[in-house]
């Protein structure tokens, strides 16, 4: 068969499509049980040709992650602008769906994704995804109404970032863990993460 010859307007838009597909199938269905072939082949290309957009499957999965930033962002908003929802009700409601995010159409890392992404990725990338990470947790302290200074957003990022690793890594990754009890934990962490930022808004809230 001749080669077929994509124009830069064409490339753009099946790396856009690559992105866009890796995303909803990730937030539905899991990082680790999203396959490269499971992608490239709903696109519609060939495996070597999804090679020539991402050289391996954690750089697609950083790109599917920039792509929900801004989307996670507008769903903070839809919450905290909900007039039948109090603030407190609104942050959980908000950590709570990033927790169970295969149900919500949001992606999530795992322990072992997060290892896996790091060791792959070059130095220069993990800085970049860090960056853009911290500014993301930083977006959200904003739109609950709280200043983001540095050591906030950092233990924001920490502690979102752990109960919703734990949510997913019982019992595989955390045999110890008692897989009966995960979802009363997820709602205890999150109750004392709320907890923690209300005091936080009220003392020191973000100016209007």
């Amino acid at each position: 068969m001749p080669k077929v010859a994509y124009s830069e307007e064409d490339r753009e838009r099946i790396r856009t499509a690559l992105i866009t597909v890796g995303l909803e199938l990730m937030a539905k269905q899991g990082i680790q049980h999203t396959t490269v072939a499971q992608i490239y082949k709903k696109v519609g290309i060939s495996r070597t040709f999804f090679y020539s957009f991402f050289p391996t499957k954690e750089d697609l999965i950083v790109e599917t992650l920039y792509l929900q930033q801004p989307k996670i962002i507008a769903y903070v908003q839809e919450l905290m602008n909900d007039p039948a929802l109090s603030w407190r009700d609104a942050v959980k409601q908000f950590l709570h769906a990033c927790c169970y995010g295969e149900k919500n159409g949001i992606a999530v890392l795992t322990i072992e994704e997060q290892q896996l992404i790091f060791k792959r990725l070059s130095k220069e990338s993990c800085q970049v995804f860090r960056g853009r990470q911290l500014r993301l947790f930083g977006q959200i302290l904003e739109n609950f109404g709280i200043r983001a200074d540095t050591a906030r957003v950092s233990l924001f990022t920490n502690l979102s970032l752990t109960v919703m690793v734990v949510r997913r890594t019982i019992p595989n990754t955390l045999p110890l863990l008692i897989p009966e009890v995960v979802d009363e934990t997820v709602d205890f962490q999150i109750n004392a993460i709320v907890d923690a930022l209300e005091i936080l808004k009220e003392q020191n809230p973000q100016p209007q």
